[in-house]
């Protein structure tokens, strides 16, 4: 009996043998599969040196899928950055591509470089220039010099719309351009001072004029035109802008509502400021569109400006990205709840194609200064 059992224990032995080493390779597999982290969020504010800001606006690329094309544009402006840190972007994205990935990228894009991350703003609009453009970048760099030491000057939108055809731009360019350059004016400044110009447009049919235009009025600005939605019924032109200030205004921030320039109690046609320091924050968002739910976003973004020392009623200027007119007027009907009435905000408010999350009904960013 011990002859028979003897052969069948040494073939287990054998196969148990055998099998321990296939389940050692197995467990070192598993001890070397890794779980990849997620990117972390952009930061809803930074708080900067106004003195050292710079604006660019990426290229225009009809290159690759969105992704290829967000990687590009950052990879542009970090180059024309010239070793300056980024510390907020403005992505207008269009076409069908999903808004989230700018997010992702921007995280990933700057985690791996090991650079701060900026703040950030995606805004889905109707078209941009260019055939295959998906993307354009604006971005704000703090440079590595002083190149605004008198301070900067913030200017709303300016331009509007007109009862003409879509495509019919032009005449509402040209009234934003002359707006725009006597505010300039008003600031002290001139046509080269201008660093930034940001036009938002119902039809870009004639782009190659738009921009000769901006080109000769404001030669050395960061120009960026795009189309805020896919269908207009009116002509809209309307451009804001970012101005280097010569002298440097009486106090630290002054709200300017020129008598010839159609103030409005709603909103400042511009504001000077010589605060050494500027916050700037990505997009709140209100979900859904009821009343309440903006008023949640402002209160919100309140709660973002107490963590850079400041608040709502320090507001430079406010940008709103509503997607329909009836949300833009609740925005308008709430807002002076947060901001200060007697100094009211530089502003820009248009209805916009869309916004990253599907949900959402309404953006809003700031521009303030600390306590």
């Amino acid at each position: 009996m011990l002859s028979r059992a003897f052969p069948f224990c040494c073939a287990v032995l054998l196969a148990t043998a055998c099998l321990l080493p296939a389940q050692k390779k197995n467990k070192k597999k598993e001890e070397i599969t890794q779980v990849l982290e997620i990117p972390p969020d952009p930061p809803a504010a930074v708080t900067v040196e106004t003195a050292r800001l710079e604006f660019l606006v990426s290229p225009l690329s009809g290159k690759g899928l969105l992704s290829a094309q967000v990687r590009e544009a950052i990879k542009s402006l970090r180059n024309h950055a010239r070793g300056g840190q980024i510390v907020k972007l403005r992505a207008f994205v269009a076409g069908t591509g999903d808004l989230r990935r700018v997010q992702a990228i921007v995280s990933d894009e700057f985690t791996d470089k090991k650079l701060p991350l900026p703040a950030l703003s995606t805004i889905l609009v109707g078209l941009l220039p260019g055939e295959g453009t998906q993307v354009i970048m604006e971005g704000v760099i703090v440079s590595k010099k002083a190149v605004n030491p008198q301070g900067l000057a913030f200017l709303s939108g300016m331009g509007g719309i007109s009862k003409e055809q879509p495509d019919q731009v032009l005449p509402m360019l040209d009234r934003a351009i002359t707006d725009l350059s006597k505010a300039t004016k008003i600031a002290g400044s001139d046509k080269s001072d201008v660093l930034r110009v940001t036009c938002l447009l119902s039809s870009l049919t004639q782009i190659g004029e738009v921009r000769t235009r901006l080109a000769i009025a404001f030669p050395n600005a960061a120009a960026t035109a795009v189309q805020a939605q896919r269908a207009h019924g009116t002509s809209l032109a309307e451009c804001e802008a970012v101005v280097r200030l010569q002298k440097a205004p009486a106090d630290a921030v002054v709200f300017l509502n020129p008598a010839d320039m159609a103030p409005s109690p709603n909103f400042s046609k511009l504001v000077l400021t010589k605060s050494p320091q500027l916050i700037l924050t990505g997009t709140q968002t209100a979900f859904n569109s009821q009343e309440s739910d903006i008023r949640l976003a402002f209160e919100r973004m309140a709660k973002v400006l107490n963590t850079q020392k400041s608040g709502m009623k320090k507001v430079l200027f406010s940008h709103l990205y509503p997607l329909s007119n009836r949300l833009l007027e609740t925005a308008r009907k709430i807002r002076f709840d947060f901001f200060d009435s007697t100094r009211p905000p530089a502003s820009t408010a248009l209805v916009f194609e869309g916004l990253p999350s599907m949900d959402a009904m309404l953006a809003f960013e700031l521009v303030a200064v600390p306590n």
